[in-house]
């Protein structure tokens, strides 16, 4: 059993078919001071944006500077307005992906492990997965309402089918022979879905959450878009109707970060759990 666990360990981490020297002349990680090079395209074309909008080629009802939009920023920040929005879309977004991604993992997980479930269920889901969540709307709006669960259910769908591709992709990609052996050593099967399916999946489920994030704005952006009265969207559609396109731009960049904030939380959970990888 102690071979075992020594030989799953060194596999999952490349050190089975690595050689030392190999190992050290692996590249060096990116110094943490030359993070700002990732932002320095975004703040060019800000700076850009901002000199247009002065100097007149940029039309302030089409796309206002960015100093407007920082200052419908602050208007609504201290209304105490744009906190309660966010809030809202951020507990809806949450909510969502959880769901979505939990079922996405577990049905993955199952077609990728038994052959019956993937006969069963994923054509289906192969189906399901074509149908654009806009033409879900008056079938939403017949189910649930134009409540909350209507929009939490469109998250979690959209959410629902990165997760599960990935995951399913992942339980295919492992080594046959790390199955083999984990029979051999004598391993249950709770047992071999802990120490050898999960931690062979798992970068591959990390890519599909990291998708699943992103995909989740976009499915709170039609779900806000019917019978809201709250959230981002809400807000931005709100602004519309009295053309402010401050605000309409200010949801956009909050959109924008978010979607942002969310890949870096991936990405540190794949440094974390997933250390012998190189994580861009």
């Amino acid at each position: 059993m102690t071979g075992l666990r020594g030989t799953l360990t060194q596999v999952r981490r490349g050190q089975a078919a690595v050689p030392p020297a190999a190992k050290r002349a692996r590249p060096a990680r990116t110094l943490p001071n030359g993070e700002w090079v990732r932002w320095l395209v975004p703040a060019l074309l800000v700076a850009f944006w901002q000199l247009a909008a002065q100097v007149g080629w940029l039309n302030a009802r089409v796309l206002p500077a960015p100093s407007a939009v920082v200052g419908a920023f602050w208007e609504l920040a201290r209304s105490g307005d744009l906190w309660g929005h966010f809030l809202i879309s951020l507990q809806r977004a949450g909510l969502g992906v959880l769901v979505g991604a939990g079922l996405g993992f577990t049905f993955g997980i199952l077609t990728g492990t038994f052959r019956a479930a993937n006969l069963l269920l994923d054509t289906t889901f192969q189906m399901v997965r074509t149908v654009p969540n806009l033409a879900l709307i008056p079938l939403v709006i017949l189910w649930f309402g134009v409540g909350e669960s209507g929009k939490v259910f469109l998250i979690a769908l959209a959410t629902f089918f990165p997760v599960y591709l990935n995951t399913l992709h992942g339980v295919r990609s492992i080594d046959p022979r790390l199955k083999e052996m984990a029979g051999v050593y004598g391993l249950g099967p709770l047992e071999t879905f802990r120490r050898v399916t999960l931690p062979g999946a798992l970068p591959s489920v990390l890519v599909g959450l990291r998708y699943a994030l992103g995909i989740s704005w976009l499915a709170l952006v039609v779900g806000e878009s019917f019978g809201a009265s709250s959230g981002i969207g809400f807000l931005a559609m709100d602004a519309r109707e009295f053309f402010r396109t401050d605000v309409i731009v200010l949801a956009i960049v909050i959109y924008a970060l978010i979607g942002k904030a969310a890949d870096a939380l991936v990405r540190g959970l794949e440094r974390r759990l997933l250390p012998w990888q190189m994580v861009a």
